[in-house]
């Protein structure tokens, strides 16, 4: 277990050895200058002109998909097909910025993570070796991973608890049932006070899973286009330079879309459906268009939503998912059109942090398969297979429907970020027993997240559920028009609460302990995170369970493969 002392360094320590930095209560720095002595924290990149990333001169890519090493169905069922993939955690080089190279710790050892797309119905298991070397890339501790598949309905072994430790040269299998809707969802590590450095260090990468009732609405292929958006500072030789301002957050001068510095994306003239991920630390986001033209909402954290929302603007915080359409048949071809960042309260912006990427609008090609006709205005999730298995369909929920009602309140109290007054630090010394909560199998309950702090914002995620927002103390009291869909991250802004109702659905596995956390990793790692449990909290024990092993097997066993990709730009 990492000692407190430790602790401290993991916070203060950058690419420099950083120290000095002040920690207090509201000490958050609003330098933006590019340069800095080497004794002071890096709040920009130290590049020098021609290795700093001039906006949209980038082209746009996507991850590349990884194709599994197995297929097959289990037991010879032809109605229990499954899929086996493998993944390397492993050192690797990426060209983020012009002329100079750059370290990241990557799954495949690239940044973002090779695509796993995976169908409602097949079951997935996803092998990931720790290759990375003993001590960690940008914190003195071991380089020790986690890995969480965000927005899956995994049993607490395979859901990336924060103890569950993979160590260099260990291996484990995790196991994913994807009975779950059509959602976006992403992998990522998840160890306790170093998630920020690791993810930062480029361990995130998309599993996008589809069904039939997702297929039949919304764009595939070409038009599926997944966005991660990031944001990173650099020192002068291109390597990762890490600033938590005082164990408030990182704010980056750079943002990256897939890995590239606001890119140009050349688009046709279609509907485009977008999957946007904010994998920044802490940097939250509003997106807007140039044009101020609205941009179509079809999608949220877990799953579609049942009436589309148009919106000139949208808030989103570090993890959730929005899934929008945008519509460029209305543009002439050359045009350009951006897609700016109008930030919001408590984020550290710089010159060009107010610019995400470009579309440049292309002549029509091609045989448009995976196209659609129009904007829809209302989706059809086929929640209603929930009942299969005792569920209820997340956005068919009500109030009369809760068994419990719960409240958690998120704040700084002694220099440590805290829910109701518990850290994780508590949760480890009571054994793994101390519970917030302890819902019974597909109970549902109302739980309302309270943020009741002036000074920063706290992007919630619920480890298991889906969830739907019936309250906010802003807005008139409604959600937003953006989140009126199924939802695990939810955005407690400044003095803003938020209630929402659950079910505890964790398929035909039982139950377990679950985590819930503020998903600004730095406030999560220090020390702002409880856990429930689903039943008893005996059964599915995350750290017992299925421990991670020794892999014993020959280097070069799983040679990644990968689908072939669009064009470069596309």
């Amino acid at each position: 277990m990492t000692t407190r002392r430790e602790i401290f360094k993991l916070g203060a320590v950058g690419a420099f050895g950083l120290a000095g930095l002040k920690g207090g209560e509201d000490d958050i720095p609003t330098t933006s200058a590019t340069t800095a002595p080497a004794t002071l924290p890096v709040t920009a990149s130290l590049l020098a002109p021609q290795n700093m990333p001039v906006p949209y001169a980038g082209v746009f890519r996507r991850p590349p998909e990884l194709v599994p090493y197995q297929t097959g169905f289990d037991g010879g069922d032809p109605a229990r097909p499954f899929a086996k993939y493998a993944l390397t955690q492993k050192l690797g080089q990426a060209k983020f910025v012009p002329g100079l190279n750059t370290t990241v710790a990557g799954y495949n050892g690239i940044f973002p993570g090779p695509t796993i797309r995976a169908t409602q119905g097949t079951r997935i298991e996803v092998r990931i070796r720790n290759g990375l070397p003993p001590l960690g890339l940008l914190q003195p501790g071991a380089f020790d991973t986690v890995t969480h598949l965000h927005g899956s309905a995994s049993l607490p072994q395979y859901d990336g608890y924060a103890n569950d430790i993979t160590v260099p040269g260990n291996v484990k299998n995790y196991r994913y049932p994807n009975f779950q809707t059509a959602r976006t969802l992403w992998y990522h590590d998840h160890k306790h006070h170093i998630t920020a450095q690791n993810v930062y260090s480029g361990l995130a990468g998309f599993y996008p899973l589809s069904d039939k009732y997702e297929r039949a609405q919304l764009p595939q292929g070409e038009f599926d286009v997944p966005l991660m958006i990031s944001d990173a500072m650099f020192n002068a030789d291109g390597s990762l330079a890490y600033n938590d301002n005082g164990r408030k957050g990182l704010w980056g001068d750079i943002i990256m879309v897939n890995g590239v510095p606001w890119p140009t994306m050349k688009v046709k003239p279609r509907i485009y459906r977008f999957r946007v991920l904010i994998a920044s630390i802490s940097r939250s986001y509003r997106p807007t268009l140039s044009t101020g033209d609205p941009i179509y909402v079809v999608g949220t954290d877990a799953g579609m939503v049942p009436n589309v929302q148009a919106v000139k603007s949208w808030r989103q915080g570090t993890a959730e998912r929005y899934e929008v359409l945008i519509d460029f048949r209305k543009y002439r071809t050359g045009q350009l059109i951006e897609l700016r960042n109008l930030s919001n309260k408590n984020n550290i912006d710089f010159a060009n942090t107010n610019k995400i990427m470009r579309f440049q609008v292309v002549a029509d090609s091609g045989s448009g398969a995976g196209a659609i006709a129009s904007i829809p205005t209302t989706l059809d999730d086929g929640g209603s297979v929930n009942a299969a298995r005792g569920g209820i369909a997340t956005m068919s929920l009500t109030p009369a429907m809760a068994k419990a009602k719960r409240e958690m309140r998120f704040f700084r109290a002694n220099g440590q970020w805290t829910v109701n007054g518990v850290t994780w630090a508590d949760v480890e010394k009571s054994g793994f027993t101390k519970l917030f909560g302890n819902p019974q199998p597909f109970d549902i309950e109302q739980w309302t997240i309270v943020n009741a702090s002036g000074g920063w914002f706290h992007p919630v995620h619920i480890h298991l559920i889906d969830a739907k927002i019936i309250a906010r103390n802003t807005n008139g009291g409604q959600p937003f028009a953006w989140e009126k869909g199924p939802k695990d991250v939810f955005y407690a802004g400044e003095n803003e609460s938020i209630t929402a109702l659950m079910q505890f659905d964790t398929g035909t596995g039982g139950g377990g302990r679950y985590m819930i956390h503020c998903h600004n990793l730095v406030h999560e790692d220090h020390d702002m995170m409880v856990q429930f449990s689903v039943g008893d909290l005996r059964v599915n024990d995350p750290i017992t369970s299925d421990p991670p092993v020794l892999d014993t097997t020959a280097p070069g066993a799983f040679p990644p493969v990968y689908r072939p990709g669009f064009p470069a730009g596309t």
